[in-house]
């Protein structure tokens, strides 16, 4: 997407850089932009302060040997439970995509107590939330005005003199096919190869090596107001195309009563542009059924520099939508045995079958 550069951005990096946290003695802001040590800090406390549902896991390394943390959230049974999965922060610039994931994680354990449908999900379910996955890419975006707009992970390029690979072009699925740029200074250069750069790496090995547990795939970008649906190449369509454009769109409407912003729903060469590459598509291709990306606010105004000001109700529109989703998939999985093994008492009970 386009980059909107904007001059004010100065006076704000030294503002929000100059906050610190210490979640422990202050309340955690969910609605100001943290710099990735105060994430990590705010991880650590959650953790701490609900040992029941939360729990950290590294499962990956960064380029430059940074650890890759998600939280998982869910009550501990001992039954084999299924999953949902959301990530932030795969491009670096796009800060509100991790003030989302945050916001995200705290609705989940301000609720599941008291909320019998959020207790239902956490008990069937365990959520796999990683708030920057793009950890050096993040940090190198909050490091001074020029560096604001960076998209990219890291890495260097193949010829020593340029850095970063789009990690949202990095994944297997038709890469490098549409979409992308062999220029390795471009924003939408896909790597060496599928799977080249380590943070990719760590959600194939993560997410595939139990992809039959996985419900839905949310990755959580900015910006354009959109949910798209696999798949980002034209000559692809996903086999349930139908149930992710009604999904989508019933989202979509849950995202617009609460704030009257309106969210288009459909594959990337319809309402956006192609492209290859993408996490949303390789998770589709690992049969995991809901594969959503969500591209929250705005439409141009402010591009990736959205004020402070608009992170909660973003976070407010964007939770209503996602929960549908995530609601829709549980509900699928859960009410549907429930009903099936309802269904098949009553016909064992009408054929005289002894129950006892």
């Amino acid at each position: 997407m386009l980059s909107v550069m904007n001059l004010s951005f100065v006076p704000l990096l030294l503002a929000v850089g100059a906050l610190t946290l210490d979640s422990s003695k202050a309340e955690y802001d969910y609605f100001q932009y943290h710099p990735m040590e105060e994430i990590s800090s705010w991880m650590a406390q959650m953790a701490k302060q609900y040992p029941d549902v939360v729990t950290i896991v590294d499962y990956g390394k960064s380029y430059e040997n940074r650890t890759i943390s998600l939280m998982r959230i869910g009550l501990k049974t001992d039954a084999k439970k299924k999953a949902i999965w959301m990530d932030c922060g795969i491009h670096a610039r796009e800060w509100i995509a991790p003030a989302f994931c945050q916001y995200f994680v705290r609705q989940i354990l301000q609720t599941y107590k008291t909320d019998a449908k959020m207790e239902a999900m956490v008990t069937n379910m365990d959520f796999y939330v990683t708030p920057v996955l793009n950890i050096d890419g993040y940090i190198f975006s909050w490091t001074n005005s020029s560096t604001r707009l960076w998209r990219k992970n890291r890495s260097p390029g193949p010829s020593g003199d340029c850095y970063g690979t789009d990690l949202n072009r990095n994944f297997d699925a038709n890469w490098g096919t549409i979409g992308v740029s062999s220029d390795c200074n471009s924003n939408i250069y896909p790597g060496r190869g599928p799977i080249s750069e380590p943070e990719a790496q760590a959600v194939t090995y993560f997410v595939g090596s139990r992809k039959e547990d996985f419900l839905c795939f949310l990755t959580i970008h900015s910006y354009g107001q959109l949910l798209l649906i696999p798949y980002g190449n034209p000559d692809f369509t996903a086999s349930n195309y139908d149930e992710l454009m009604k999904v989508g769109e019933e989202a979509a409407e849950a995202i617009w009563k609460v704030h009257g912003k309106k969210y288009r729903v459909g594959t990337s060469p319809a309402v956006l542009y192609p492209n290859s590459g993408s996490s949303r598509d390789w998770a589709r291709m690992q049969d995991i059924p809901l594969t959503f990306t969500f591209e929250l606010r705005d439409n141009g105004t402010y591009g990736f520099q959205l004020p402070q000001d608009e992170i909660q109700p973003t976070c407010e529109e964007a939770y209503s939508g996602a929960l549908h989703i995530i609601t829709y998939a549980h509900d699928k999985t859960f009410n549907g045995a429930a009903a099936t093994a309802a269904a098949l008492w009553t016909m064992l009970l009408v054929l005289g079958v002894n129950l006892m």
